[in-house]
């Protein structure tokens, strides 16, 4: 009589108990990092498992590959060219599309064989695993599928997102709740999302190599030059290899090559042997091909502006916008995460052409490692848009502790405000002057008009609105004494001091600060940059004795290049993040800041006067004839600067100084070359002038002479003289007492004792 058949045994509690207690006893005794539930068992245990470990949670863990932390690019404004990257984690995220098919079916052979078979939890692979380990004795194997993979690194990704070290442990430590974390984690996985997502998510998530080189696109970069949808039979196992131990595996380390080849050659193996592979002949071709044959390495792309080149300290200047913008995150903490890990594309204004040109100007005039130590600091701008082209120094960018004892390097931008990792500013001297003259236009006077000039000032005679001086400003030109009369327009020509202090005294201190805020002007310390501010409002203010930066000089210049209009700088022309969206960068704000007959006048006054041959700049012309505009300025013999522009095109500012360590020019010998007494004209003229040219010939700017006309209104002569107030008494200067303040009125060497 034949034996009744069997039931089949539901799955009980009890059975479920001792699966748990299979997989602790698996763990305990070999450590393994493996599933040990099978796959039918898994639904059922769900709940038993939340029962033994409460705090496991499946739900809320973001599983887009968009979501990963990427690394984040700086472009020039050509839009291709590469400034610098940022990241957490070195990762160029790519769909599974752009992935080449035998990449995928590698990382699949090697991973998980059954991956398009099981649904999470590979049974047959934890079985091997225990057989392998327990019964053979074998080697210790894990049985986790490649969606547990995924599942694994998504919960450290999100570990450390978080900045939660205990969590990024518990998300890698050999306990049965993580593991059966992972199981049912993988499981719900596949109910929502298709098997191509999953594999697309690993393959974009794995570490594929040291250096911090997570995502296969990457890594075919790193390894062969190539793009992850171009990569090959060969190349394709030998990245597929490396994930399983990327220190011991990776193939751009000489002494891992050997071992690397053979990871290889298995993968191959499981390749072939699962039939990803059709072709015997393919296969052993492949098998026997050197792997160093194979190999075309890239250097790591290293992060941050410190590997950035001569675009380091623009680089600096954009993140600096970034990180003190609240549009990309609330906190500086958030915006620096953003910067790291948000896969940002930032398109800046930064011409190549501008940024190359400036920075090889300022080390040709004063080599890095020049005796003198003077720095020479560029910044240039796009008259009319507010666009910053680029800056030089002859400073090597550093943010490393070597800059505290190198004096040529620094990650100090002394091109820009102190808000924008700059220095306090200089003072900018005689370059100041042209500010007066609008000012003087815009009160509606003519710079025609003769003037009776002092060397003393009453100190009432510049009050205006609640703004009152007592003490007398005594002034004189460079040289000594005055010349009475002398009209605003040579008085600019020949930079006097006594003149732009008449003019200040009849038109009043406040329509001159008006004029030059107005015109984009601001004071470079925080906190003290408004032009009211009680540093900078002073009568020697009119002779340039203020603090500002090369950049906010160089936007004033391009307010009278762009006929009076005037715009906030901008670096940022484009931010979006890895998920495509778009965010508010600052605005230029263009607008009409003086009337064009102003500011064309104004131009008229320094290409007429000032650069023609004995002008005050004559030395800054520029090649072929091109119709130049420009001023040179001297700082107490402390500041050497030149600032001009070409309309319409790029307005750029030269200072040369020693900001760390304030010294005089006097007696010194720079590049070469000794003279007793320095000024503008012999060394920041010639770095403006070799920028200027050598930026607008390889951006092959043609030349545009039609501008610098005068508005008529601005210009009728007059034959009587105007007197300012003077000071009966002898006083001291308000400000400052030496008439070197602005001093570059000797650069016209023929002064007559002025």
């Amino acid at each position: 009589m034949g034996s009744m058949p069997k039931k089949k045994t539901p799955l009980s509690v009890s059975r479920v108990f001792a699966l748990i207690l299979a997989y602790v006893m698996l763990c305990v005794a070999g450590g393994v990092v493996a599933g040990a539930l099978l796959a039918p068992a898994v639904l059922g245990v769900n709940n038993v498992a939340k029962a033994v470990v409460p705090s496991l949670k499946v739900e809320g863990i973001d599983f887009d590959v968009t979501s990963l932390p990427q690394k984040s690019r700086i472009y020039a404004s050509d839009g291709k060219t590469v400034i610098a990257t940022f990241y957490a984690q070195n990762r160029t995220v790519v769909p599974l599309k752009d992935i080449s098919k035998t990449m995928q079916m590698a990382v699949v052979a090697r991973e998980d064989r059954r991956f398009f078979e099981h649904k999470g939890v590979d049974v047959q692979g934890v079985l091997r695993a225990f057989v392998q380990t327990f019964i053979k004795k074998g080697d210790t194997q894990g049985g986790s599928s490649l969606t547990q993979q995924y599942v694994k690194n998504v919960l450290l990704v999100e570990a450390r997102e978080h900045n939660d070290p205990i969590g990024e442990y518990h998300a890698s430590e050999e306990t049965i709740a993580r593991k059966l974390r992972e199981m049912l984690i993988a499981v719900q996985m596949e109910k929502k999302y298709s098997k191509m997502e999953i594999l697309q998510g690993y393959l974009n998530i794995a570490q594929f190599g040291t250096n911090n080189l997570y995502g296969v696109e990457t890594a075919a970069k790193r390894y062969f030059n190539t793009s992850a949808k171009n990569l090959n039979l060969v190349q394709s196992a030998t990245i597929a290899a490396i994930t399983k131990n990327p220190g011991a595996f990776d193939p751009s380390i000489p002494a891992n090559q050997a071992e690397a080849q053979n990871q290889r050659n298995t993968v191959l193996d499981l390749m072939y042997n699962q039939g990803f592979i059709s072709s015997k002949q393919e296969y052993e071709q492949a098998r026997k091909t050197p792997i160093k044959d194979t190999l075309h390495i890239q250097a790591t792309t290293s992060a941050g502006c410190q590997v950035a080149g001569d675009a380091a300290f623009f680089c600096d200047y954009v993140t600096k916008q970034i990180l003190n913008e609240k549009e990309f995150g609330k906190t500086a903490a958030d915006r620096e995460k953003l910067l790291n890990e948000g896969g940002l594309d930032i398109y800046t204004t930064m011409d190549v052409n501008a940024n190359e040109a400036a920075m090889k100007a300022a080390r040709d005039t004063i080599p890095v490692n020049d005796p003198s130590g003077f720095e020479v600091s560029i910044a240039a701008i796009k008259p009319g848009t507010g666009e910053v082209l680029g800056f030089g120094s002859n400073r090597i960018y550093d943010a490393t502790d070597v800059a505290r004892s190198n004096p040529t390097h620094t990650a100090i931008n002394y091109s820009v405000d102190q808000k924008d990792g700059g220095g306090l500013g200089t003072g900018i001297g005689s370059t100041w002057k042209p500010i007066n003259l609008a000012a003087w236009m815009l009160a509606g006077k003519s710079i025609n008009t003769p003037l009776v000039t002092s060397t003393l000032y009453s100190g009432s005679s510049f009050n205006c609105g609640q703004y009152r001086w007592v003490v007398p400003w005594t002034v004189h030109n460079s040289g000594g004494g005055t010349v009475s009369p002398e009209t605003p327009l040579q008085g600019l020509i020949k930079s006097h001091n006594t003149t732009q202090a008449a003019m200040a005294s009849q038109i009043g201190l406040c329509s001159i600060a008006d004029t030059a805020k107005a015109m984009g002007y601001h004071n470079s310390p925080i906190g003290h940059e408004d032009v009211y501010d009680s540093n900078s409002l002073q009568p020697s203010m009119t002779i340039g004795t203020v603090q500002a930066s090369p950049l906010t000089m160089a936007n004033v210049y391009a307010t009278l290049a762009a006929d009076g209009v005037e715009c906030t700088p901008i670096a940022l022309k484009k931010v979006t993040d890895k998920t495509g969206k778009d965010f508010a960068v600052p605005k230029a704000n263009c607008h009409q800041a003086i009337p064009a007959g102003v500011a064309q006048t104004v131009a008229y006054a320094l290409n007429q006067g000032v650069v023609t041959p004995g002008g005050e700049a004559a030395a800054t012309q520029l090649d072929n004839g091109r119709k130049t505009f420009a001023k040179t300025g001297t700082q107490q013999d402390n500041y050497m600067l030149t600032g001009g522009f070409v309309p319409g095109q790029v307005a750029a500012f030269v200072t040369v100084g020693n900001v760390e360590h304030l010294q005089s020019f006097s007696n010194k010998t720079i590049n070469g070359r000794s003279m007793r007494t320095w000024y503008g004209m012999y060394i920041a003229t010639p770095a403006w002038k070799e920028f200027m040219n050598g930026y607008l010939n390889a951006a092959k700017i043609p030349i545009d002479n039609d501008y610098g006309n005068p508005d008529p209104q601005y210009m009728t002569t007059s034959t009587s003289q105007v007197s300012p107030r003077v000071d009966s008494t002898n006083g001291t200067n308000s400000g400052n007492t030496n008439g070197n303040d602005s001093g570059d009125a000797t650069e016209n060497q023929n002064q007559n004792g002025n």
